[in-house]
């Protein structure tokens, strides 16, 4: 099917799985179909199974945005608990659209489980409580993370699956792949027979010498590998090293689990020039899982991420937890960052690169060697160090089901091609006019123009937490309003400020005359106004939070 095709069965509002080998586009469509969306002013939750995938679509982890955590199946009770959270609530009473990308990733329980979270939200029994579901992944890909047991499962054996009456676009075009050679490569993989041609070929990309202007991404199948990978790295660069150490409080046993369900270290060293990744969503402080970048210099002892698309990030404490019945029983703190010269093939899914350095050696699950390979975008960005048998291995299960896959596309291909492009713009409109958007040409293009608006002209964003305050709220109880810690919610108020916004605007949250006094006291003499200075100047009387907080009305 091409994306055409695709795109008119998604604007007719029918829940689809948009699939295709790796390189044919399937991010580039849900892309333009988010886009014609937003500026038809239809609410959307963009999602996917991981961070990294979540940025090219501009989202978050369906974790985070179902509120379901770390967890893969929730009780009724939980569900109903997280019902009564009213930033979750909101979420899903907005949105009429739900994507959620790489969903190959996606366990079938925690599947079914986002369909009950969805119909509960919403009041409705429908399947994921009516609203339309797209997704889009390649079941060729990696599988769902399973711990005990060899059995793997796809989203295709869930329940929610099988009652949300799905279309199947599978995308034939390629777009990634520019040479014979790796394309040919990666369809005999999905065929399951990798010929001798082709294993001598990837036999010359070992130990290949590569040329002094390449510098390629580093992919392993262990965390162990990039571990030590990165560790090197960071003691090559000069300067000193800052150590920054999680914080932790709650159950041991459910902060050990916590630990261990997260990616940010326990201890975690930084020097500038470092290459690093995010690893939790903060969508409004401009990051997510995934979000690449380099620390670029050190502010009030925390570091400053510039990120590959060029975004400045002062990085601030994040915090993980566990609550049951609104009482938390463990979390976690700690910077939102590790290291990433070079990271595991898993954390590479949905990326597209031009050169890359793999070490398909200990391969030790189907579809790892695909995921790796299918990244590039010509063999001649291929440098192996080593590969082993289990690296061409895909799931037998899956080219079976990829068989009906493909019947199941051609079947609704020829089913869309019976309608009139007219036919096809009544149930274009008729779906937008359905979900609340408008169909009026001027609002449209209004609405295109604020997707493209500057940060003067998003102020609001940063004004919310005035607006709360305004209505009596404290900074703590913003925060747990709003889903974020107290340090976001004052780097906010910081934004608004630098926007223009007069001290008028956050006089509710104030220090007191006294105190102002002594912290505008401390502060002066200091050109750059930092913080650190000023917090030993004052013995660490006030934390950090209330020394931000004053300077603002400095």
């Amino acid at each position: 099917m091409i994306q055409k095709d695709a795109l008119n069965i998604l604007k007719a509002g029918k829940n689809v799985y948009l699939t295709g080998a790796a390189g044919s586009g399937k991010t580039h469509t849900l892309n333009t179909y988010i886009t014609y969306l937003k500026h038809r002013g239809v609410s959307v939750g963009v999602t996917a199974s991981t961070g990294i995938a979540a940025t090219h679509l501009g989202g978050t982890t369906i974790h985070s945005w179902a509120g379901t955590g770390i967890k893969n199946s929730l009780t009724e009770r939980e569900i109903e608990d997280l019902v009564q959270k009213e930033y979750v609530w909101k979420r899903f009473d907005k949105a009429q659209v739900l994507v959620i990308d790489e969903v190959s990733m996606l366990s079938p329980a925690l599947f079914d489980t986002v369909e009950r979270v969805c119909r509960a939200m919403k009041r409705n029994e429908k399947p994921f409580g009516g609203m339309q579901v797209v997704l889009s992944g390649d079941f060729f890909q990696l599988p769902p993370i399973t711990r005990g047991s060899e059995n793997i499962e796809f989203i295709n054996t869930s329940r929610a699956w099988k009652e949300m009456d799905v279309r199947v676009c599978y995308l034939g075009e390629q777009f990634r792949q520019k040479d014979d050679a790796l394309l040919s490569l990666l369809n005999e993989m999905r065929a399951g027979a990798v010929s001798s041609e082709t294993r001598n070929a990837l036999a010359k990309c070992i130990m290949k010498e590569r040329k002094e202007d390449i510098a390629p991404t580093r992919l392993y199948t262990h965390n162990a590998d990039v571990d030590a990978e990165n560790e090197t790295e960071l003691a090559k660069l000069p300067g000193k090293e800052k150590t920054y150490e999680m914080r932790t409080r709650g159950k041991r046993g459910i902060v050990e689990t916590l630990k261990k369900s997260i990616l940010a270290p326990e201890i975690l060293k930084l020097k500038k020039d470092a290459v690093v990744m995010f690893v939790k969503n903060n969508f409004e402080e401009g990051y997510v899982n995934g979000t690449l970048g380099v620390v670029e210099d050190f502010a009030e002892g925390l570091p400053v991420v510039r990120t590959r698309s060029g975004k400045r990030i002062f990085v601030s404490e994040a915090e993980w937890e566990v609550e049951e019945n609104g009482k938390v029983l463990g979390s976690v703190e700690q910077l939102p960052l590790r290291l990433a010269w070079a990271i595991t093939i898993h954390k590479s899914q949905g990326m597209s690169m031009d050169a890359a350095e793999i070490d398909l050696s200990r391969a030790f699950v189907s579809g790892q060697g695909y995921v790796a390979l299918s990244r590039l975008r010509t063999m001649d960005g291929l440098f192996l160090k080593g590969i082993s048998e289990m690296a061409f291995a895909v799931h037998k299960e899956v080219a079976i089901f990829d068989k009906h896959l493909l019947a199941e596309s051609r079947k609704w291909g020829k089913v869309i091609a019976r309608f009139s492009n007219d036919e096809l713009a009544k149930m274009h409109d008729d779906f937008v006019k359905a979900s609340g958007g408008t169909v009026d040409e001027k609002e449209i293009e209004q609405n295109a123009k604020k997707e493209k608006a500057g940060p003067e002209e998003k102020i609001s964003t940063y004004a919310k937490p005035r607006l709360l305050g305004s209505e009596g709220l404290s900074l703590k109880e913003i925060a747990k309003k709003r889903g974020m810690t107290i340090s976001t919610i004052i780097a906010h108020l910081e934004k608004l400020k630098e926007l223009g916004a007069s001290n008028e605007n956050f006089a509710m949250f104030a220090p007191s005359e006294e105190d102002l006094k002594k912290i505008r006291t401390a502060f002066s003499g200091m050109p750059d106004m930092k913080l650190a200075p000023v917090h030993e100047k004052l013995k660490g009387k006030y934390p950090y939070e209330e020394l931000r907080l004053a300077r603002l009305f400095m």
